[in-house]
């Protein structure tokens, strides 16, 4: 096991050893929760010590927390590489719901909704958390902002107020991610779909059949 790095180490391989330490404790974080993952998990995840852990994340809540927008990072990154290909804002718009509602159709999602399962429960308590939560919630409205703003340029969908529907919108996605995320036996994955994209429907005016 590793225990330090050579002090002249190149910033690449800094970064490179970074990724490493924050990717260890993303897979930690969605296998334990926050409450139960210690540093020493990370360490022997990643192959290396604790105190090299801590000599490039100082504590552990700092850890947990960069872990967490990594899993963001990711998953907005593999969500605009989809949407990047669809050329309507109503098909984007579907595309966004399928990735909320439809985790179990694409792996690369399923690590990013146990995150944000243990980060809303966490944030309730501990303020540098819900900062956090704050942040990731924003952006999410902003991103169905964006497809809404697309759709009312090019009149698919009907001049509503933007906030409301993100508002909405965000709101609905995560109640419904939260029951799929814990396979409710009610609310399974696509009809969490179907509702999604009926209430968006009709909030935005277009035309759309199960």
């Amino acid at each position: 096991m590793t225990t330090s790095d050579p002090a002249g180490a190149p910033a690449d391989d800094l970064d490179d050893r970074r990724s490493q330490i924050l990717r260890a404790a993303l897979d930690v974080i969605s296998h334990r929760g926050y409450s139960d993952t210690r540093v020493a998990d990370v360490a022997l995840r990643a192959g290396i010590s604790p105190a090299l852990v801590m000599y490039y994340f100082q504590t552990k809540d700092r850890l947990l927390a960069e872990a967490t927008r990594l899993a963001e990072d990711l998953w907005y990154q593999h969500g605009n590489r989809r949407l990047e290909a669809i050329p309507s804002a109503t098909a984007r718009l579907e595309e966004l719901v399928r990735l909320t509602c439809l985790p179990q159709d694409d792996p690369a999602l399923g690590e990013s909704w146990a995150v944000w399962l243990d980060l809303w429960a966490q944030a309730v308590h501990w303020p540098e958390v819900a900062a956090v939560r704050e942040e990731f919630d924003e952006h999410w409205r902003e991103t169905i902002r964006s497809v809404v703003r697309d759709g009312q340029a090019s009149d698919e969908f009907q001049l509503v107020d933007v906030d409301d529907v993100a508002i909405s919108l965000s709101a609905v996605l995560d109640g419904l991610a939260i029951q799929v995320a814990l396979r409710d036996p009610v609310v399974t994955a696509h009809r969490a779909f179907d509702v999604a994209m009926m209430l968006a429907a009709r909030l935005l005016g277009f035309s759309w059949r199960a």
